[in-house]
């Protein structure tokens, strides 16, 4: 069996193998013992490492080492969401075990099924032909909507988080975070933190949001366009489900010469424009038309300060992926084309 994208285990991120092996055997079903451990080379939050023993492989997620933001890294939040998801219609991969004890590995850590598909990092799939394009969106839009489908209080989420006031609360954690994690002066920063709080749309709704719903947290099927997980769910809550929405089509707005950019794409590309990927969400959740700005400048807003943190960890020693300064550079052009959408001018 074979898992792609997978490193040695770095440096930073090392721990003891063998008080892992002993703490798992007799806890997690069908492990009797492990004969190697790799890391994903992805992911920005929180370090994740295939294990492997048996001829099987079970995936372990867990914080990061080193001082931490207050509230980041939540990995018992992850596993409790998809614990709960599971049986409601999403595409979860199994979770086997939690451990908050910090003396086995260092942080606290849970373990899950790993889930054998495609992982397309690049939204621009540049290796896809047209048509499956079409098809790798829509259903990115489909198991979004049916995220949002989800009543919280029936999956027993109910107290996840705390229902209204999404983006003012939001807001005001990601202004904080940009604070503590700040490595230099980016004025389109400040004005959005003067701008957003003062113009969020009227109406308020809750549902369970993934907080980071972008194609490279997806997992397609090996043989069919068909979302079979999605994965990182740290900045889950409950929230407004057009802040998860914003998030996914903020790279409409992005040119493609900055991360996750796919603006000015020609309809025979094969990937959709941004009106009709927010009218067929909007079909799908029985929601009226909506102008989706505000949601993309906000969503642009909270990744610049994310990438900052992602940057400020790396500067630390303690980042979860080998590419942090790259991310970190992205804070300034997210901030950038953001405060641009808002003022009414072309980012």
């Amino acid at each position: 069996m074979t898992v792609q994208g997978l490193i040695e285990v770095r440096g930073a991120h090392r721990f003891d193998e063998n008080a892992l092996a002993e703490y798992l055997a007799g806890r997690l079903p069908g492990f009797t013992r492990l004969d190697r451990i790799r890391q994903f080379h992805g992911g920005q939050s929180n370090p994740t490492f295939a294990l492997e023993g048996d001829g099987a492989i079970w995936v372990l997620r867990k914080k990061p080492p080193g001082e931490l933001l207050p509230s980041a890294h939540a990995v018992d939040r992850e596993y409790r969401v998809q614990a709960a998801l599971r049986d409601q219609g999403v595409p979860v991969p199994e979770m086997y075990l939690y451990c908050d004890d910090t003396a086995i590995i260092g942080t606290p850590f849970y373990v899950m099924e790993c889930l054998r598909g495609r992982v397309f990092e690049d939204p621009l799939l540049p290796d896809v032909e047209p048509a499956d394009r079409t098809a790798l969106y829509d259903a990115m839009n489909r198991t979004l909507a049916a995220i949002h489908a989800v009543d919280p209080a029936a999956a027993g989420l109910g107290d996840f988080g705390r229902p209204g006031n999404y983006f003012a609360r939001q807001i005001a954690r990601w202004t904080k975070q940009w604070e503590l994690s700040r490595t230099r002066e980016v004025p389109e920063m400040d004005r959005l933190i003067e701008w957003l709080p003062a113009n969020i749309p009227p109406g308020d709704e809750t549902s369970v949001v993934h907080g980071d719903y972008r194609l490279g947290n997806l997992i397609i099927a090996p043989d069919r366009p068909e979302v079979i997980g999605v994965l990182d769910w740290e900045l889950s809550t409950l929230g407004h489900p057009l802040g998860d929405l914003g998030y996914n089509i903020s790279g409409f707005q992005i040119p493609q010469s900055i991360r996750h950019g796919i603006m000015g794409l020609p309809p025979e590309y094969g990937i959709p424009d941004q009106a009709s990927y927010v009218a067929d969400y909007c079909r799908r959740s029985g929601r009226k038309p909506i102008d989706p700005h505000f949601y993309v400048a906000f969503s642009m807003f909270r990744f610049a300060a994310i990438a900052e943190g992602v940057l400020a960890r790396g500067l630390g020693g303690n980042a979860s992926s080998a590419n942090a300064q790259e991310v970190g550079a992205q804070t300034v052009p997210y901030a950038r084309t953001a405060w641009a959408l808002v003022a009414g001018s072309a980012p």
